[in-house]
């Protein structure tokens, strides 16, 4: 299945059913009168988050959902029957924006939902109230009202939806760093892995738990170049999909290096990042340095030391044969634990 992460929906509520005009004949009921019941209220349409859909493939092919109409109202003091809601389920991290378009041709969008949790729902188009019946109409200068009120029409929206993935980490790095192999070797994902740029075209998610059952998220986010902000290679595609990690895992390979300033290469993205959004560049960096299977023993250990001489912490890993995984991953759940006791902080404040 394509990865498709924007889409343009319609979506429709039901109308109330009408109210019934009915008058009472009985032969044992000598004055009669009016007994229409009313209309059943038209369905809602509900928007519900939900952690089994990855993409919104699926609303490039269907893109419209029309809740139905209420039942109208009876004789004898009937009822008529409302209609179920319309659920429209949406990947967790969807954001729901309504579309205006005005007299002039212009369109304009304000957001309207942001579906961050699994079951959390929105109702999107309120439907239609039922017509009230002519028994509602009777007074006493009119005992025999032979009118019942229509049911109101439901509402109707355009609505555009752009997923921004929902993940712990993002991993980042130029193309060919090696974040699908690293992805595949930590978790069950299995993206495409290939010897050129690009390899990568969609983001890939993979879930982890440790042995205390605890989860983590994983998006490898696709190769990004100098200019992404821009729009250059996959550009802003993809950066919107980073602003969603809680902390990025900054991968740079071996040949991508400056030899005399390691830590140089590390520059050129995080300035993208801070220029597409200056809370992008504030989040927390692990920086990685992988690929060192192709380095001899002297070249790496000569590496490590010209590192280590600027205080900064950088994780030496093989993501082909698993060279130094172990270590990172346990500063990755080091760092998540740490995120989530600062937001229990916050939220208890």
């Amino acid at each position: 299945m394509r990865f498709v992460d924007e889409a343009i929906i319609t979506v429709r509520s039901g109308k109330g059913g009408n109210g019934c005009a009915s008058l009472r004949r009985e032969a044992n009921v000598p004055k009669g009168g009016p007994d229409g019941g009313d209309g059943g209220k038209g369905g809602d349409v509900i928007f519900r988050g939900t952690n089994r859909l990855m993409t919104l493939y699926d609303f490039r092919l269907h893109r419209h959902y029309f809740a139905r109409n209420g039942e109208g109202g009876m004789g004898r003091d009937r009822y008529g029957k409302a209609a179920d809601p319309l659920y429209v389920d949406l990947p967790v991290g969807t954001l729901v924006y309504e579309v205006t378009e005005h007299k002039d041709g212009t369109t304009s969008e304000e957001l309207i939902a942001d579906l961050v949790s699994d079951g959390e729902e929105i109702v999107i188009c309120e439907g239609g109230r039922g017509g009230r019946g002519n028994l509602h109409f009777k007074s006493s200068t009119n005992r025999t009202p032979r009118y019942a009120e229509q049911g109101f029409p439901g509402e109707e929206r355009r609505i555009r939806l752009e997923l921004k993935i929902l993940a712990d980490v993002g991993l980042l790095g130029l193309p060919s760093a090696g974040k699908s192999t690293f992805i595949s070797k930590v978790s069950a994902a299995r993206p495409k892995i290939a010897a050129y740029h690009f390899t990568t075209l969609v983001p890939n998610l993979g879930v982890i738990e440790n042995e205390e059952f605890n989860r983590m998220v994983i998006a490898d986010i696709p190769g990004l170049i100098e200019g992404a902000h821009e729009g250059r290679g996959l550009g802003i595609t993809f950066l919107k999909h980073v602003e969603r990690t809680r902390f990025l895992v900054h991968i740079l390979a071996v040949e991508d290096l400056n030899r005399e300033d390691p830590l140089d290469g590390y520059e050129m993205l995080t300035q993208e990042l801070c220029q597409y959004s200056p809370e992008l560049g504030d989040k927390t960096q692990i920086k990685v340095i992988n690929k060192i299977d192709t380095l001899s023993e002297d070249e790496l250990a000569e590496l490590k030391a010209t590192v280590e001489a600027t205080g900064e912490t950088v994780f030496f890993i093989s993501a082909l044969n698993g060279d130094g995984i172990e270590a990172l991953m346990d500063e990755m759940w080091r760092q998540l634990d740490r995120l989530n006791k600062k937001e229990e902080a916050e939220t208890s404040d």
